[in-house]
């Protein structure tokens, strides 16, 4: 390359970068006062992932041979890692949301997340309890599952229950950012997109998955099973006067115990679908459907029987 060449690359260079520095300020990682803050990191963040899989389903999720002898002790070195990787995401979750302030305290941020991770850690068991019945589900609606230990290692779905579960519970918690992060870890891997806000019932089964979507306010019943392709959004959405959208406004379906809900269908807005109800194949529901009632193709024109 000629200087001349050379010299017109550097003073581009130059200019782009200056650019660069005036545009999408809000997307940087440090406050409007330019306090430098840590990021969570999405690669520890599938560690972590990764750890609580292998914590709930012990063998499952892991390179190495598993030695049933040693599980208590294998269990134990995976909770603590957790637990470490967890605090630290959480410190920096939470020092974002406090960019504007003119000086982070940051012992006293470090001692909140800390306490966030030892909650999520007393959570486990219940996890467990709730994602074994979801594979008992499952098993019990699939006439293609040949055994538990096949719906764990092969299906998509419990990788993706597993996350939403995960991240439900950090959401409760109050952890910030992190949950959403982990339920789209999951929707790129299984192609199933759970809001980490929804709240999910036990004995929740997916069969297939692909294609499912299911908004932040949406309300599953136990004993629901739904299959590939089904959406639980929203209608609209609700305004202020001056035309911005309100956040966090009830706008998605709630799902009555026992309802099954088959491909394609599509259920949006506040609409109640009432307990025991089938909701069939590509319909497009927009009202209240009443409990054990049949909604199919021929009469999804027609009120519910």
């Amino acid at each position: 390359m000629s200087d001349n060449l050379q010299e017109q690359m550097m003073r581009t260079i130059q200019r782009t970068v200056d650019a660069l520095q005036t545009d999408v300020r809000s997307l940087r990682p440090y406050g409007a006062r330019g306090i430098e803050l840590p990021m969570p990191n999405v690669k520890r963040l599938k560690q972590f992932v990764m750890l609580c899989r292998g914590i709930i389903f012990p063998g499952y999720f892991v390179t190495d041979a598993f030695i049933p002898q040693s599980e208590r002790y294998l269990t134990g070195v995976n909770v603590e890692q957790a637990s470490l990787i967890l605090s630290s995401e959480i410190y920096a979750a939470l020092c974002i949301y406090e960019e504007d302030s003119e000086k982070i305290d940051s012992h006293s941020l470090q001692v909140k997340a800390q306490g966030m991770a030892m909650k999520f850690v007393e959570g486990l068991p219940e996890l467990r309890r709730m994602l074994n019945m979801d594979v008992e589900a499952i098993y019990d609606g699939d006439p293609a599952a040949e055994s538990y230990r096949e719906i764990v290692f092969a299906y998509p779905c419990i990788r993706a229950l597993i996350n939403y579960r995960v991240a439900h519970l950090l959401y409760k918690i109050g952890v910030p950012l992190i949950p959403r992060v982990i339920t789209e870890m999951a929707h790129s891997e299984t192609g199933i997109d759970i809001h980490p806000y929804a709240t999910i019932g036990s004995r929740f089964a997916i069969d297939h998955g692909t294609g499912v979507v299911i908004g932040a306010t949406a309300i599953i019943g136990n004993n629901v099973k739904i299959y590939q392709g089904v959406t639980l959004g929203a209608k609209s959405f609700p305004t202020d006067k001056d035309g911005n959208i309100l956040k966090g406004e009830p706008r998605h379906p709630i799902i009555e115990d026992n309802v099954v809900i088959y491909a394609q269908a599509t259920i949006l807005g506040r609409v109640r679908i009432g307990e025991g109800s089938t909701i069939g194949g590509n319909v497009w529901v927009t009202q209240n459907v009443p409990p054990h009632s049949k909604i199919i193709q021929d009469n999804v024109k027609k009120d519910a029987q």
